[in-house]
């Protein structure tokens, strides 16, 4: 199975351990994004994966080009070109302080990228599955046509869509992404999203439920899944459910709704002691593309996507590190943590 995502990944800067920006004498330097995220996981788990974007032909393009390809994933199609990788800052949050995400991704070679860059056919040939997020469409009009683009050639040719909301208001505003994204999500199979980017998105809400108070209605977010798959015609939506304790402490669950049997299957709730969050939903994503294109059954895929990335949250940086093994076993219900000789 071949599964190809369209994104930008991006250089992470970042304090050591818990420090602040403003305590920092050095940086952490590594790579992530949210579409890049997905193909290193679906890489380790076994698939056929590639990530296609746009990198500078400089040296630090050829950093990220070798970083992705360590780890397995297919980069032979992506364009080099540009003069610069965006860059994100990302401080850890710790109990009641937050983390903080700054952008610095502006003019970046993906940002200013055209549709003579990308050759649909070439990229989608011998494809099984496309992969987006709405990050990529946020940064600017130019990618909301190369995702449409994107999007019209993988219809064309029979390949499964799937998309993460992942609305990010430093990027756009909810009536751009409202916009640009009821345009996108008309070509989507499979939609996923988190407790609030359907709301941020599209204004559809989850009743009684308040996610800064860590308070979250299951018959709220049944409904909202149902409305979201409806108003687009999508087979399948997964809503990752975040009780945020506290930065350092979450309940972690999700929900997979299926259209077309009307059924709702909810994965077990982990009490998660965050090492990383930064893309936990991207490995979420993978495990549900992963769960339906080997065949599991809707709870079987809720159930290995959701721990997928509770794992996701005890590993360091952008990258899910975790086989399909260690996924299964604690899909199956061995949450002891034990260690393993």
């Amino acid at each position: 199975m071949r599964v190809i995502t369209f994104g930008e990944i991006m250089i992470r800067l970042q304090p050591y351990h818990h420090e602040r920006f403003v305590q920092a004498s050095n940086l952490e330097f590594t790579f992530g994004g949210g579409e890049a995220n997905v193909a290193v996981s679906l890489a380790n788990f076994g698939l056929d994966a590639a990530f296609v974007t746009k990198l500078p032909a400089h040296t630090i393009g050829q950093c990220v080009v070798n970083d992705l390809r360590r780890f397995g994933v297919d980069t032979s199609l992506i364009t080099r070109g540009g003069s610069r990788v965006g860059i994100y800052f990302n401080e850890k949050g710790a109990a009641q302080r937050g983390s903080v995400c700054i952008y610095d991704r502006a003019h970046s070679a993906i940002q200013e990228a055209t549709a003579e860059d990308f050759d649909w056919d070439r990229i989608f040939a011998g494809a099984d599955w496309f992969h987006f997020t709405g990050i990529t469409p946020a940064l600017g009009e130019n990618l909301v046509q190369l995702c449409r683009a994107a999007c019209q050639a993988a219809k064309e040719r029979g390949v499964k869509i799937s998309c993460d909301l992942n609305y990010r208001s430093k990027l756009w505003s909810h009536e751009q992404a409202r916009a640009a994204m009821s345009d996108l999500c008309q070509y989507v199979d499979v939609c996923i999203a988190n407790e609030e980017d359907v709301k941020d998105v599209f204004g559809i809400e989850a009743e009684g439920s308040d996610v800064r108070e860590g308070k979250l209605n299951e018959a709220g977010y049944l409904s909202v899944a149902k409305q979201l798959a409806d108003r687009f015609g999508m087979e399948k939506v997964g809503i990752t459910l975040r009780e945020s304790h506290s930065a350092s402490d979450n309940g972690w669950s999700a929900l997979l709704y299926n259209a077309q049997s009307g059924e709702y299957f909810f994965s077990r709730k982990y009490e998660i002691h965050i090492v990383d969050r930064v893309g936990g939903g991207d490995s979420f994503a993978a495990g549900l593309i992963y769960s339906i294109l080997t065949g599991k059954t809707d709870k079987q895929a809720v159930e290995f996507a959701s721990a997928a990335s509770a794992l996701k949250h005890t590993i360091e940086g952008d990258f899910n590190m975790v086989s399909v093994a260690e996924v299964e076993k604690l899909a199956g219900g061995d949450i002891s943590g034990r260690i393993q000789r």
